[in-house]
């Protein structure tokens, strides 16, 4: 039996209120960590358990996008659905832009893009994200934040921060500490946020949105979600609550998830 039955061509489940799509990008090519989305964690490739995280929070039609081979056989083996993509791809966004073609996605489906290097991404913040843009009809996009609390965060030029207005949409994504805080009041300023990379887009606006020109700030910033903005389309944030768990971008962050998934493997019962 399949892990992730299709419910339809276009990914819709009747008896699914938010019903959206989940694709996973996904290559071999990392310099820091060689053929990441493969490496075994708890006996299952990386990219499965992400997968399997996609299941859980509700997708009715989960499918890895990629250029690789070895990807594929994994996935497919695991009962997910790889979807073959171009190997010139300058981002993941685009990659899923030609899998959303592929599959032939309704303009209307909603998809959301699942890193395949977060397999421990909690389910519920993937549904939250899919269900604050079937919300809001107003937006092309749906992504996440969390409040920051540690002072080293919000100075990090590697943590990127967001401000919102009042119906909860993205004013601006930067690096930089937003909103600066003139006075120097606080170590952080009241209502900091910082960004989750997890983002839900309109099956229309996924395919059209790697012909957009891009934006000069997102050049600056190394941001693809600015380039969305600077078009003057809205992106809708769900705020959770606490920062999700990190994803795997060195043989130490594997070590530790390798740890994590062990502790929560059920035991042996006896012989």
């Amino acid at each position: 039996m399949p892990a992730s039955p299709p419910e339809g061509a276009d990914g819709t489940s009747p008896g699914n209120a938010e019903p959206f799509v989940a694709l996973i990008p996904a290559r071999l090519a990392s310099t820091r960590l060689p053929d990441k989305p493969l490496a075994d964690i708890g006996g299952k490739p990386m990219i499965v358990h992400v997968a399997e995280r996609a299941r859980e929070a509700g997708a009715t039609r989960v499918a890895v996008a990629t250029d690789s081979a070895r990807i594929a056989d994994a996935v497919r083996r695991a009962g997910f659905e790889a979807v073959p993509t171009s190997a010139a791809h300058p981002s993941g966004t685009d990659r899923l832009a030609e899998a959303a073609a592929r599959l032939e996605l309704p303009d209307d489906t909603i998809v959301v893009n699942l890193q395949g290097d977060e397999p421990l991404l909690p389910p519920a913040l993937v549904a939250a994200v899919a269900a604050r843009l079937a919300a809001s009809p107003d937006c092309a996009m749906a992504t996440a934040a969390h409040p920051i609390h540690d002072p080293a965060d919000w100075r990090s030029p590697n943590v990127v921060k967001v401000v919102l207005d009042r119906h909860g949409r993205a004013l601006l994504f930067s690096r930089a500490t937003i909103p600066f805080d003139r006075d120097g009041s606080a170590s952080v300023p009241a209502g900091a946020l910082r960004h989750i990379g997890l983002y839900a887009y309109r099956a229309g606006f996924l395919r059209a949105y790697p012909m957009l020109e891009r934006a000069p700030i997102e050049t600056l910033e190394s941001l693809e979600q600015l380039r969305a903005l600077w078009h003057g389309h809205r992106i809708v944030v769900d705020v959770a609550a606490e920062q999700p768990p990190p994803g795997v971008d060195t043989p130490a962050d594997l070590d530790r998830v390798r740890r994590i998934v062990a502790g929560r493997a059920p035991r042996p019962g006896p012989n």
